[in-house]
């Protein structure tokens, strides 16, 4: 996929940027990707993959903007409050980027839904902020044979993984799925939501980034992925560590049940 004279300019610091260069970027501009989310992880993930020129982002939420929401929402802003998420969404890629088409998708994704969606898309980032749509959007990728990228935060705390089940690791193993990492779902209500424990702002603007780079590297196919490898990030000691995990031949989806 070709890049005009504009895109060129634009994306002049990516095409010069050994292991991204000009095929890198062409590779964006064909890329679809799905966002599951327009909130706090979905915002800058939205932001860095348009200016990145990803060629098509769909957007998937049914929420709308509140007050409470800006505080790390940056993707809206005041006069946004009470319109539909992934409207202002359109509305913020549209000035930072004419070159993104944007699909949106104002519903919520339920495991009944998220198979038919998400093979519409090369790629899926996850920023939603509750277990079923986790379970939900990691099974359909799985079954749809679509990377995921996914991330969570609370409080001051957060993760990041990528997960490609599908395929088979280096070991000669299948690759993990997220049901390898976290087998249960835990019990409704026993995980405080944002709105209880609070979440600082700021982080999500680290994961949410976080989450834009990983999607990059795995459309561009420069450095190491964080396929069997978890990201955590504690901001009030400021650390970083990153724990391999693997496949577990229990898991429902790719495991040994027989």
């Amino acid at each position: 996929m070709s890049l005009s004279s504009e895109e060129i300019e634009r994306y002049a610091r990516h095409i010069v940027l050994h292991g991204v260069g000009g095929p890198g970027q062409q590779k964006l501009k064909a890329a679809r990707i799905l966002v599951i989310g327009a909130g706090g992880l979905g915002s800058p993930l939205i932001q860095y993959l348009a200016a990145a020129g990803v060629g098509t982002i769909g957007v998937v939420d049914d929420d709308t903007v509140s007050l409470s929401n800006l505080q790390r929402q940056i993707l809206h802003g005041t006069s946004d409050v009470g319109r539909l998420k992934v409207e202002s969404a359109r509305d913020a890629v549209a000035r930072l980027n004419p070159h993104v088409q944007m699909e949106l998708h104002a519903m919520r994704l339920t495991p009944d839904t998220a198979r038919a969606l998400v093979r519409q898309y090369d790629l899926v980032a996850d920023g939603s902020d509750n277990f079923e749509t986790r379970y939900g959007v990691s099974d359909a990728c799985f079954h749809e044979k679509r990377p995921l990228v996914t991330a969570a935060v609370g409080a001051y705390d957060g993760s990041l993984t990528t997960l490609r089940p599908f395929e088979m690791g280096p070991d000669g193993k299948p690759n993990p799925t997220y049901r390898c990492l976290f087998p249960e779902q835990p019990p409704a209500g026993s995980v405080p939501a944002c709105a209880e424990a609070g979440v600082l702002g700021a982080l999500t603007g680290v994961i949410g980034s976080m989450m834009a780079l990983e999607v990059v590297r795995e459309i561009t196919g420069f450095g190491e992925t964080l396929v069997g490898r978890i990201l955590l990030i504690d901001t009030r000691a400021m650390r970083f560590e990153t724990m391999s995990y693997g496949w577990d031949p229990a898991n429902p989806l790719n495991g040994n049940m027989d």
